[in-house]
């Protein structure tokens, strides 16, 4: 309620205006007149006041009581006449008097009254409430409209736009069709105009040929006429010569060359760019010929060809030189003069990148246990027999910076293994046990690291041993012109224990410092390139390729060639197969998307286009299968010469299968360099490949009289079943020198008997259940042979060896049982490992057998 005068308050209330005022003043308010104003404020101030002197327990603004109730009570007697009646003693009595009976009633009233002040406070309450509360809706609905309206506009705004777009699109498309409309009007009437001028030159040339054979005509009666004489039937007949019907004339259209229409003259002589494969089709379109007509050349040449059918170079050439084009063979290596140059060509900003550490050294010398105290991690106990057999590649944030690690194997059957990871190298760490000297691999690292050109770091490992002497293997590395700091030479001696971590800090300090020495550095912004340092095959994903990054950052989804393969990048996983989508400088990833299985020490490159990339590998698959093609031709010329001269074929030949490209490479080298000094007896490695042993190889094997090594791999059972029905011999191995050992020995002759390794029996696991008193339990079922509770086992995944040990537990239902036969379902539990549905159990038993070939 707003401010009104006294005189209106007074009306409001009910209450002349001089009271009024005497109250305000006695409320302790100064009111001037009846026209001055009072406030809100000043109105409770007074009502407070009033209240108070009416003897009111409180003041409105302290919670009073602004209601008056009043009781009243009254009381009232009514009285009543009670009838006469018989006594209590019955019939006979006398009648009693009638009496008077006085009743008293009590009304109490109650009522209540409300100031009207009050009232008229709460109805203006109650009005200004309903006008806040009707204000809001209205602003709502304001805000409603306004929004709405907002959207009408927007929408129309882009039916106009779309309208407008529309109306010009179909303005475009009505241009489009009317220049159209006059493009092959003009064609028409030009080619009218053509037709008209060609059929004017034939009618003059009819006329000119009637004319000339008219005069011809007059010549040869004249002839007739006029002196010479002539025999003839109908001489002396009167009457004219029936006319001579004209032949039709035929209306040719001859173009005049301003339009297009005009037959060349000459044969158009096409020069044609030849690689060193071209499709037939291919080859048709750059001659822009049919390939109808280039199969009918082939065939003339005694090539019988389809449109789809690849040709060779010189084939190309003499097929175009025919067709009467000029041939021109594209450079032989001009894709790779081109990749070449792109590689060599990087260039941009060069920054900080981690070093590339290879640890090198013999076989069990520590390499590998040093590199797992750095990495924390336990890889040595992961490898069979304890040596590492493939070149394991680590990055490790280390308190001291990123280092990129490459492991490789220390058995003497790795050196194309070690020299490759030389190569790719900055810097390499020889490991040198001090309990046992300078050995011949240690001897080959050397030579490795200084063909490579990379500083050397020694680390003399095993120092915490009784037995071990650092002075000797400096005076052994002296011999070998590596000269120690304290010798007064450049080579770091480091006195490490890879079991108690002693001088590791110093031996990563030392890496760090010659690094910085180095400055190694790399371009970021190119496209990627880098190296093949590892490569198998797996048959859940496919070809998997170790790739250490040179320069630029390989991302997910790139397009990349490698060798004779190409494919694009479908994911990466670094060392601890983790999903990564991009790999810098320095960092090595396992690469999975490639079309096959990439040779180790492959350079990689990433590339734009698609198909120079397919055309440049299928180039390399080619000159590879002609290298291998030759290579196997010249062996079996000298097998047939070494058998007519000896009788007999003296040569063991190998089909060798391994599951990682690094270890089918040094066996494949270690194998055939056993006899190489023999004149008597070879070894031939007549094929090697990566994966499981399947029937191409058998059928190779069948063909070439060879035996099948299997190195960590398996062969499958169709390939099973066709080596024992060939008799071809198979043979399995998981540690190299072995097989080495094997194959030396039975070269040699030198068969002496030996524990080998039988397989008795094959479980497929079908299911595997959580036993919290047995552990996990693979419910499994035989399928060859039968399982034995005391044999050893090994677990193959997709035919390849994923582990090895024995059995904990064999049950048939819930007896514990000795033996389970083929066909038979059981439950295995296996010791310290957990199988997955789908793995196959291998059981094994070694037997003395004698060896032979």
């Amino acid at each position: 309620m707003s401010d009104v005068t006294v005189k209106q308050f007074a009306e409001v209330v009910g209450v002349p205006t001089d009271r009024l005022l005497v109250q305000l003043g006695e409320a302790g308010l100064t009111v001037s007149d009846e026209n001055a104003t009072i406030s809100d404020t000043e109105k409770t101030q007074l009502l407070d006041f009033l209240r108070q002197s009416h003897g009111k327990r409180g003041p409105l603004s302290a919670g009073g009581n602004n209601k008056i109730t009043l009781k009243r009570k009254t009381q009232t007697e009514l009285r009543s006449k009670v009838p006469a009646g018989r006594g209590p003693a019955g019939r006979g009595t006398e009648r009693v008097r009638p009496e008077s009976k006085t009743v008293t009633v009590e009304v109490r009233k109650k009522r209540t009254y409300v100031k009207r002040a009050d009232l008229m406070a709460e109805e203006q309450q109650r009005l200004e409430e309903e006008a806040a509360e009707q204000a809001r809706i209205k602003a709502e609905a304001d805000a409603i409209d306004e929004a709405a309206n907002k959207k009408r506009e927007e929408a129309r705004q882009k039916v106009a736009e779309e309208k407008a777009a529309e109306e010009q699109r179909l303005q475009a498309e009505r241009e489009a069709r009317e220049k159209a409309a006059e493009e092959k009007r003009q064609q028409a009437q030009a080619t009218e105009e053509a037709r008209a001028s060609a059929a004017k030159q034939e009618d003059t040339r009819s006329k000119k040929a009637d004319t000339d054979r008219k005069t011809r005509k007059a010549a040869d009666n004249k002839d007739t006429k006029y002196g010479r004489k002539q025999l003839h039937v109908t001489a002396g007949k009167g009457g004219r010569r029936k006319k001579k019907a004209k032949p039709s004339r035929r209306i040719t259209i001859e173009s005049t060359g301003e339009h297009g229409f005009e037959r060349p003259t000459a044969a158009v002589v096409q020069e044609v760019a030849i690689p060193e494969n071209i499709l037939v089709s291919e080859l048709a379109r750059k001659m822009s010929v049919k390939a109808a007509e280039i199969i009918k050349v082939l065939m003339q040449m005694g090539v019988m060809a389809a449109i789809n059918q690849s040709l060779d170079q010189d084939t190309a050439t003499l097929v175009v030189e025919e067709m009467g084009h000029i041939a021109i063979p594209a450079q032989e290596n001009a894709l790779e003069e081109e990749l070449k140059q792109q590689v060599q060509e990087v260039s941009g900003e060069r920054l900080p990148r981690p070093p590339v550490v290879t640890i090198m050294g013999h076989v069990d010398h520590g390499k590998t246990s040093l590199l797992d105290y750095i990495r924390r991690t336990r890889v040595a106990d992961a490898e069979a027999g304890g040596i590492t057999q493939h070149i394991g590649a680590y990055h490790v944030e280390t308190s001291k910076g990123m280092i990129s690690f490459l492991d490789t194997p220390g058995h003497a059957a790795f050196t194309a293994m070690r020299a490759r990871g030389a190569g790719v190298t900055d810097i390499v760490i020889l490991v040198v046990a001090a309990d046992d000297g300078v050995k011949p691999q240690t001897k080959e690292a050397v030579t490795h690291a200084r063909a490579a050109g990379v500083p050397l770091i020694i680390a003399v490992n095993k120092v915490d041993k009784p037995e071990a002497d650092q002075e000797r293997v400096k005076n052994e590395m002296a011999a070998l012109e590596v000269i120690p700091e304290d010798w007064g030479g450049d080579i770091m001696f480091l006195p490490v224990s890879a079991k108690t971590g002693e001088g590791v800090d110093e031996l990563l300090d030392a890496v760090l410092l010659q690094a910085e020495l180095l400055e190694l550095t790399a371009v970021h912004e190119c496209p990627a390139n880098g190296v093949v340092v590892e490569s198998s095959l797996d048959k859940g994903r496919g070809a998997v390729a170790t790739i250490l990054v040179q320069n630029g950052v390989l991302k997910k989804g790139d397009l990349v060639l490698t060798g004779s393969e190409y494919g694009r990048v479908r994911a990466m996983f670094d060392e601890n197969g983790k999903q990564v989508s991009a790999a810098g400088p320095s960092i090595p990833v396992q690469v999975l998307g490639l079309s096959a299985v990439p040779n180790a020490g492959d350079e990689v490159i990433v590339v734009a286009d698609e198909r120079k990339a397919r055309e440049l590998a299928q180039l390399r698959q080619e000159k590879s299968r002609d290298q291998r093609l030759a290579v196997q031709q010249q062996a079996r010329l000298e097998d047939v010469f070494s058998s007519v001269r000896d009788g007999q074929v003296p040569a063991v030949n190998i089909v060798l299968k391994a599951d990682v490209q690094g270890s089918s490479e040094a066996l494949r080298e270690a194998l055939t360099s056993l006899t190489a000094d023999e004149s008597d007896v070879k070894v031939k490695v007549i094929s090697s490949g990566v994966g499981g042993i399947n029937e191409s190889d058998v059928n190779l094997a069948a063909a070439s009289n060879a035996i099948i090594i299997g190195f960590n791999v398996r062969a499958d059972g169709s390939s099973r079943r066709m080596i024992e029905e060939n008799g071809i011999e198979l043979k399995y191995y998981s540690v190299i020198y072995n097989a080495i050992d094997d194959v030396k020995a039975a070269a040699s002759g030198l068969m002496a008997p030996e524990t080998r390794e039988q397989i008795i029996g094959l479980a497929e696991v079908k299911e595997v259940f959580r036993s919290r008193k047995l552990g996990d339990i693979a419910g499994s079922i035989v399928t060859e042979g039968s399982v034995r509770r005391n044999s050893p086992i090994r677990v193959l995944r997709d035919n390849v060896v994923v582990f090895e040990g024995e059995l904990e537990s064999l049950r048939r239902f819930k007896d514990d049982v000795n033996e389970v036969k083929a066909g038979t379902e059981c439950g295995i539990g296996v010791k310290n490992y957990s199988v997955a549905a789908g793995d196959q159990i291998e059981v094994f038993e070694r037997v003395e057998v004698a060896r032979s070939l």
